[in-house]
């Protein structure tokens, strides 16, 4: 399936020495550009009206179901700037296909992967001024709610789907400094049939009182354990985890109940080409600690869309703190994460055609 979108530039759009200036240090998420894109779904008419438009509110029902029921998926994505002034968009293919995959998990109309590429390479083509150079990147947010009016249980019959874009900044200044992460044992994220592999903003909203947690212990990030037993390591409030071993291997936990990460699923690649075995597997907070402690343990990072990588340098729960090597980012997490971001910029070659370039 594919909709011809209909592009409606804004008439009120952003002054070129104001944009200029936002730009210099966006931050991340505060700023957004001057268009979005959005396309309709009703029984009746599948998806229809496809547009590119001003970015502006939405006229929702006080009844609407996404308010009641939180029907609700969204994405996260980014355009980068090459050097010779192209733009790059980094396997928007998987992020499509994630979220046909969400949509089906939360009983939502699923979008058709090559309408939802399209909505996203419009948006970038009639915003890419808002693209910032250097590491900054223009982050993409799709995403979907359910807009029928209606009060009783059952999935919604209407929906709207958007995209929107905010520019950002590298998100470290001055480089990836290790992050401290708190192991919650109060609060878990996800379980075996649940949707802790979907994308949906209740499995973040659940995450906010633990994260909380987190910072009154003074962590950067909170890290989930399993549901069941409560000993296995799952993943950080929004990222997925790795462990690099004395004997050079790599380790991460199974899919299942955590989000299938794109760059989770980069980095295995990635790691695989430079001859790494790559274990997906369980492993426990206790087993992290001793492996800590005995050196056998070298590294461990976190790895989403925003960040890339992020070495962790200490973790804290109520059963005492460790640290891991000393505090310090890792030459393995530091080396992936070059090699990632030299392919989403087009500093070097791509040998698994990831990049899609926007023209």
């Amino acid at each position: 399936m594919s909709l011809n979108f209909e592009i409606q530039p804004a008439t009120n759009a952003t002054p070129n020495k104001e944009r200029v200036a936002k730009l210099v240090d966006p931050g991340f998420g505060r700023i957004f550009t001057d268009h979005m894109a959005i396309v309709r779904y009703n029984q009746a008419k599948g998806w229809h009206g496809a547009r590119v438009e001003s970015r502006a509110n939405f006229p929702l029902d006080p009844a609407g179901a996404v308010l009641h029921y939180a029907q609700e998926i969204f994405e996260g994505l980014k355009a980068y700037r090459r050097d010779d002034g192209g733009v790059n968009l980094f396997r928007p293919d998987a992020n499509a296909r994630r979220f046909r995959n969400s949509a089906e998990r939360m009983a939502m109309a699923p979008l058709p992967e090559d309408v939802f590429i399209e909505a996203v390479e419009q948006l970038v083509r009639i915003d890419r001024a808002w693209i910032p150079g250097g590491e900054g990147s223009l982050y993409l947010r799709p995403f979907m709610i359910a807009s029928e009016v209606f009060l009783g249980v059952k999935p919604s019959a209407e929906y709207i789907f958007s995209v929107i874009a905010s520019p950002v900044g590298s998100y470290f200044k001055g480089g990836p400094a290790p992050v401290s992460i708190w192991v919650s044992e109060n609060y878990t994220r996800a379980a075996i049939g649940g949707t802790g592999a979907v994308k949906c903003g209740g499995n973040y909203a659940a995450s906010l009182r633990a994260q909380a947690e987190a910072i009154d212990h003074g962590c950067d990030q909170v890290v989930f354990l399993d549901a069941v037993e409560r000993r296995y390591v799952e993943e950080l409030g929004g990222m997925n985890v790795f462990f690099v071993f004395d004997d050079g291997s790599l380790s991460t936990p199974p899919l299942g109940t955590i989000l299938p990460g794109i760059t989770r699923d980069s980095i295995i690649t990635l790691a695989k080409d430079a001859g790494t075995r790559v274990r997906e597997e369980a492993y426990s907070i206790d087993q992290w600690r001793a492996d800590a402690a005995s050196g056998k343990l070298k590294e461990a990072f976190a790895c989403g869309t925003a960040a890339v990588i992020s070495p962790i340098g200490k973790v804290c729960s109520a059963s005492g703190d460790f640290q891991i090597s000393g505090g310090v980012a890792g030459p393995v997490a530091m080396g992936l994460r070059k090699k990632l971001v030299d392919i989403q910029y087009g500093r070097t070659n791509d040998p698994h055609n990831w990049i899609r370039e926007v023209r």
